[in-house]
């Protein structure tokens, strides 16, 4: 692999990691109220590894030339980030770092964390479009390991920057709101408003050109 190749993919990757969004929202609700943040990151993660396996098995390029199948898994991806931004809003007041949220079932919290973790990265079109986009051009021909082998290992950089930017994103989060309980409700509010707001623009890219075409 080109050695300036890979450097400058990590580069933006990690500029790219560093810029707030959904994923930076999520990190920072799951880790409020429960023992551990670990199966919010680990799912995130997940989810950006279920892209990597997509693009190299050229799946992502596929889908991304179907705009009809592309518009329905944005529109899958919208109401998800709908439904659990309103479910993060609605939990903000009970919004705080004690174990009692998780102290009645807590392998099922933490795999349900995992999951909605994975479902917020995973189904986002915005990620299998920067996997279409983005990595290709870090890719070189002339490189000794092969165009597949190439891509798989910038996707998991990807995975790997995503993991420590979202673990100090959690980590700074606990840290700085540990004994704010009032500013930890305001967060997890913003987490949930950011969601909804994210969630109603992906739907509205699809839904708009529609109603303009029945006009």
């Amino acid at each position: 692999m080109n050695l300036q190749l890979f450097l400058a993919f990590v580069v933006v990757a990690a500029a790219l990691a560093c810029t707030p969004g959904v994923d930076w929202a999520y990190s920072i609700t799951a880790g409020l109220g429960r023992r551990s943040f670990v199966p919010a990151v680990a799912g995130l993660c997940s989810g950006y590894v279920l892209h990597t396996v997509l693009m190299v098995a050229g799946l992502a390029a596929l889908l991304a030339g179907m705009p009809g199948v592309l518009g329905w898994i944005t529109v899958a991806g919208a109401a998800y980030l709908l439904w659990l931004g309103t479910a993060t809003i609605r939990s903000w007041r009970g919004a705080s770092f004690t174990a009692a949220a998780a102290a009645d079932n807590p392998g099922q919290n933490q795999l349900r964390t995992f999951l909605q973790g994975m479902g917020t990265s995973g189904i986002n079109p915005k990620g299998l479009l920067f996997y279409v986009a983005l990595v290709p051009q870090f890719v070189s021909a002339e490189a000794p390991l092969p165009v597949p082998v190439q891509s798989g290992l910038l996707g998991l950089t990807f995975v790997l920057l995503a993991a420590i930017v979202y673990t100090c994103v959690a980590l700074l989060s606990r840290k700085l709101l540990h004994s704010r309980p009032g500013a930890a409700r305001k967060v997890t509010l913003t987490s949930g408003i950011i969601m909804v707001c994210l969630g109603a623009v992906l739907l509205s890219e699809q839904l708009l050109p529609l109603i303009a075409d029945l006009a």
